[in-house]
């Protein structure tokens, strides 16, 4: 189980003007302190934390941030419009489309997805594969 995944970043408050735009949405709450962000799942009383967490956070060595090649992180979202609302919200805070909302030939017939590049340019994918929502014309 991933437990949680951080993102370096130049610009704290460019950064949470982003992420601010949509995990909220998802039900992440935001922790702020002197050593960057911290997006959390709520925990319910009596029951162990929800993961992953998500840090926003200035680089350990002091040296720019810069996005991984060929690394993204994925969040699901509940519904194919909330995808669209979300990747929306995402472009409105400082984002860049990577990827309009849609469905992709080389996923099943339900996964619904669109990519963002956050401002420091992390690879952001926003997406849901609901059974019960209509899938792609094959």
């Amino acid at each position: 189980m991933i437990a949680y995944v951080t993102v370096g970043a130049d610009d704290i408050a460019r950064a949470k003007r982003f992420y601010s735009a949509f995990l909220p949405a998802l039900d992440y709450g935001l922790e702020e302190g002197p050593e960057g962000l911290s997006y959390v799942l709520p925990v319910p009383p009596g029951q162990s934390a929800a993961l992953p967490d998500f840090y926003v956070k200035p680089t350990f060595d002091g040296h720019p941030a810069s996005a991984g090649n060929g690394a993204m992180i994925a969040f699901e979202a509940r519904s194919q419009i909330q995808v669209r609302d979300l990747h929306a919200a995402g472009l409105a805070a400082g984002g860049s489309n990577e990827g309009q909302p849609g469905f992709r030939d080389s996923y099943g017939p339900h996964f619904y997805v669109g990519y963002l590049r956050d401002p420091q340019g992390n690879k952001i994918a926003l997406f849901c594969d609901d059974p019960t929502e209509p899938g792609r014309d094959r």
